[in-house]
C-alpha cells in the first residue's frame, strides 16, 4: 500500500464514458475525502473530461465478450498499473472488470471493492449458454470475492441474495443504493404540453423491456388511447438480446413513436415526457429511473430486482410483471388519465431520490466503505 498523503484509489471500468456516467459522484466524494483518484479504463473520447476532474487517467485495453486473449491483455495492463501505482484501494466496476481485476490483483494485499452493478445477461438469461456461463462464473466469483481484502458492493437486496446463494460470504457484501444522482443539477420539471408522453432511456435490449414497451404502445393505439412514446438509447450489438438498428429505425414509422438515439443531455428527454418507463428484467439500481425521479417524473417499471427499489408501487410509480405488455399498457393508461396521480407519484419519486439516493448520500456511504475496507473490516 502507498504511504503518505493523499491516500490513493484506483477506479477500474470498462470504458471512459461508463466511469463518467456511473462512478463520477463516488470519485468526487473520494477526492473530497482526501484520496488521490486514478482511473484505469478503455479510452474512447472522454479523456479530457476525466482529467478535468483532477483525476489521473490510465488507458487500458478492454473488449466485451469472452475472448481469453482480450481478457489476458486487460489483466496484464491492470497488473502493470497496480504494481507501479501501489494504490491504497481498488474499486472495480461491473462483473467482467471485477473478474479481470481480481485476477490481476492475485498475490498483492491491496483491498478491493468489486461493484456488481446488476448481474446482467449471465444471471438473467434462461438459455443453455447463459446457464453454462452462470455456473462457470459462479465458481470464479466464489474464488475471487471470498479472498482476504476483497469486498463486494451491490445496489439492491436481490443481487445481495443472488451472490449469497452462489456462496459469496455475506459479511463481505455491502449494499449502497445506486451510484448517486445529482439532485442539485436535476430539478423537478413542469409537465410538457400536448399528448401524454412516455419516455424510455437505456440500451435497446429485450432485457430492458423495450420490446414489451413498444408492444404496450401498440395496444394503447388499438384502444384509441393517444399516448406518445419517446425512446432514447442505442442498440448494443455485443449483447445477444439487442434490438437491431433496422428494428429501432422501424419504430419511427409507427404513429406516436420516436426513436431519438443517444441523448447527451438526458434532461431533454424528461422535459418532453410526462412518465418514465423502464420495464427491465433486472437492474442494479437504474440510473434512468433515478434521473427521471430527480426530475419529478412518475415511474413505471417491471417488478424486478433493482427497479422496485426506486419505482415503489403506488408510492413513486407503478409496477407491472416482467414482459407483460397488456399490464404495461394498463399502467400507462392509468397514469395518462390522471394528472393528479402523475404529480403525486412524481413528487414522491423526487423525495426518495433526494433523501436516499443522492450523489451526496451515496458518496458518503461509499467513502465509509473504502475506509472500512482499508482497515480490513
Amino acid at each position: 500500500m502507498s504511504s503518505g498523503a493523499p491516500k490513493t484509489i484506483l477506479y477500474v471500468t470498462t470504458h471512459d464514458w461508463v466511469f463518467l456516467s456511473n462512478r463520477l459522484p463516488m470519485a468526487r466524494a473520494a477526492r473530497d475525502a482526501g484520496f488521490g483518484v486514478h482511473v484505469a479504463t478503455h479510452v474512447e473520447d472522454k479523456a479530457d473530461a476525466i482529467r478535468a476532474e483532477g483525476f489521473t487517467l490510465h488507458p487500458i485495453p478492454f473488449r466485451r465478450g469472452l475472448s481469453p486473449l482480450a481478457m489476458m491483455s486487460t489483466i496484464a495492463a491492470l497488473r502493470t498499473i497496480e504494481q507501479a501505482l501501489k494504490p491504497d484501494i481498488i474499486h472495480h466496476v461491473g462483473l467482467q472488470i471485477s473478474v479481470a481485476g481480481g485476477l490481476a490483483a492475485l498475490g498483492n494485499s491491496i483491498p478491493q471493492i468489486n461493484a456488481m452493478t446488476g448481474l446482467g445477461y449471465t444471471f438473467t438469461g434462461s438459455s443453455m449458454r447463459a446457464r453454462v456461463l452462470r455456473f462457470a462464473i459462479s465458481i470464479v466469483l466464489r474464488f475471487l470475492l471470498n479472498r482476504d481484502k476483497s469486498f463486494t458492493l451491490v445496489q439492491n437486496p436481490d443481487d445481495r441474495a443472488a451472490l449469497e446463494n452462489i456462496g459469496i460470504d455475506a459479511q463481505r457484501i455491502s449494499l449502497i443504493p445506486g451510484s448517486g444522482v445529482d439532485t442539485d443539477a436535476l430539478q423537478p420539471l413542469p409537465e410538457p404540453d400536448g399528448a401524454v408522453t412516455v419516455g424510455f432511456a437505456g440500451r435497446l435490449l429485450t432485457e430492458k423491456g423495450i420490446r414489451a414497451l413498444v408492444a404496450a404502445h401498440r395496444i394503447l393505439r388499438g384502444r384509441n388511447v393517444a399516448v406518445d412514446l419517446l425512446i432514447a438509447g442505442e442498440p448494443d450489438p455485443a449483447n445477444p438480446a439487442s434490438v437491431t438498428h433496422a428494428e429501432a429505425q422501424s419504430w419511427n414509422r409507427e404513429p406516436g413513436i420516436s426513436w431519438l438515439g443517444h441523448l447527451p443531455d438526458i434532461t431533454a428527454l424528461w422535459k418532453r415526457s410526462h412518465i418514465a418507463a423502464l420495464p427491465s428484467h433486472r437492474e442494479g439500481l437504474p440510473k434512468a429511473l433515478l434521473e427521471a425521479a430527480a426530475c419529478g417524473r412518475p415511474l413505471i417499471a417491471a417488478d424486478a430486482p433493482g427497479c422496485r427499489e426506486i419505482a415503489v408501487d403506488g408510492q413513486t410509480g407503478l409496477l407491472v410483471p416482467v414482459e407483460a405488455p397488456e399490464a404495461l399498457a394498463d399502467a400507462i393508461a392509468r397514469l395518462a388519465a390522471s394528472k393528479e396521480l402523475r404529480q403525486r407519484l412524481g413528487a414522491a419519486a423526487r423525495a426518495l431520490a433526494v433523501d436516499k439516493m443522492s450523489a451526496r448520500s451515496v458518496g458518503l456511504q461509499t467513502v465509509a466503505l473504502y475506509n472500512r475496507a482499508m482497515m480490513g473490516r
